[in-house]
């Protein structure tokens, strides 16, 4: 930042939204691909959905899941996100499946261990909370996972919400939240009053104080939300790579993550950028750290590495180059990626954040 008094605003947005069920489903079928513990396994699935319908496509290698089965996970998805809708209802879906062999060509470099594709990773974290996420996207995750909570207590949400939080900084810290913005799928024209009502009590719940007087509030500002999730939307995966990140307070590289196997380093380098970054600042090495990884398709090693912090630079990078593998193999043993088999539970409300997932993990071992 090159002031330390602003205001910066991230968004965030639930398991229900179009976008993120995309996400799932593709994700989904990576944790498919790789149940059977075949570490030559290759996924690259996209997803996009609609009314009814669900089209998945993409290139799979050693992938040993049939066409019925791809069906079966799409549609156990949907229902465990809770789509029951008219519009978009698990039982009434169609799914067209387009997915297909990768090609041989790709296979030379990525059989080998080297990178899966060429690309630039960033990962960072600060000290801004617990979380070691930027405030903005910090708390907006936290009122859509509170908001869920009452979904699932049995309240008259549906699956689909935004949110976006603005919060303001003094000194380069965490003064107050300026303005939040909440918009929740309900099940009625006739309770929106009551949708707005749990979308600012949950924000009040998880906001830590920083709501006061002059928060401004925009609560379903356009009234009644009723469509909702793919019969409101399209949805396709990767749209919400933002918001699976840092809210924008961050750079990113311009890669998504879901659908793809960890030899894809858009994935796997950006896990591994996030959790340096992160044990960087656990370390007290800098309070905010920013570190971008780069590949070059079929190369095994990284073709750059940067750091920008408030700490010691050099001293962090050459660190990081004496004592971390920063191959594709090397990430993926590190993090037991090929056996991790829960990738469709870990992409929404961010890739980063408070997850049980090794990449969050703090400790240089």
């Amino acid at each position: 930042m090159m002031t330390s008094n602003y205001i910066f605003t991230s968004e965030s947005v639930s398991a229900g939204h179009p976008d993120k069920v995309s996400d799932q489903i593709s994700d989904a079928l990576v944790d498919a691909g790789f149940a059977a513990g075949d570490e030559t396994t290759r996924v690259a699935i996209e997803t996009l959905v609609t009314t009814n319908l669900v089209t998945v496509a993409g290139e799979v290698k050693n992938f040993n899941v049939s066409k019925a089965e791809v069906e079966n996970i799409i549609r156990n998805k949907v229902k465990e996100i809770g789509y029951e809708q008219d519009g978009f209802h698990w039982d009434k879906l169609k799914v067209y499946n387009e997915i297909h062999s990768q090609s041989a060509d790709i296979a030379l470099g990525t059989d080998t261990f080297g990178a899966g594709d060429q690309g630039i990773m960033f990962g960072y974290a600060c000290n801004d909370n617990e979380a070691y996420l930027p405030a903005p996207i910090y708390y907006a995750h936290r009122i859509l996972t509170e908001l869920n909570k009452d979904r699932l207590a049995g309240s008259i949400l549906g699956p689909d919400a935004k949110s976006q939080v603005s919060v303001q900084y003094e000194g380069g810290v965490v003064k107050r939240i300026d303005q939040v913005v909440v918009s929740t799928q309900h099940t009625s024209k006739d309770n929106v009053d009551e949708a707005r009502a749990l979308c600012r009590a949950a924000a009040e719940r998880v906001c830590d104080g920083l709501i006061d007087e002059d928060t401004v509030w925009h609560l379903n500002p356009t009234g009644n939300f009723v469509i909702g999730g793919p019969d409101g939307d399209t949805g396709l995966t990767g749209r919400k790579i933002i918001v699976d990140t840092y809210g924008g307070f961050a750079q990113h590289g311009g890669g998504a993550f879901s659908g793809k196997d960890p030899t894809k380093v858009d994935r796997s380098a950006a896990y591994m950028a996030r959790w340096l970054a992160k044990n960087v600042v656990a370390d007290n090495m800098a309070d905010w750290c920013s570190i971008q990884l780069s590949y070059a398709i079929g190369v095994k090693e990284p073709t750059s590495i940067y750091v920008d912090s408030n700490g010691h630079n050099k001293s962090i990078q050459q660190y990081i180059v004496d004592n971390i593998d920063l191959t594709p193999k090397g990430i993926i043993d590190r993090f037991d990626l090929f056996n991790f088999n829960k990738y469709s539970e870990n992409c929404t409300y961010g890739h980063f954040g408070d997850k049980d997932v090794p990449w969050e993990r703090i400790g240089w071992k």
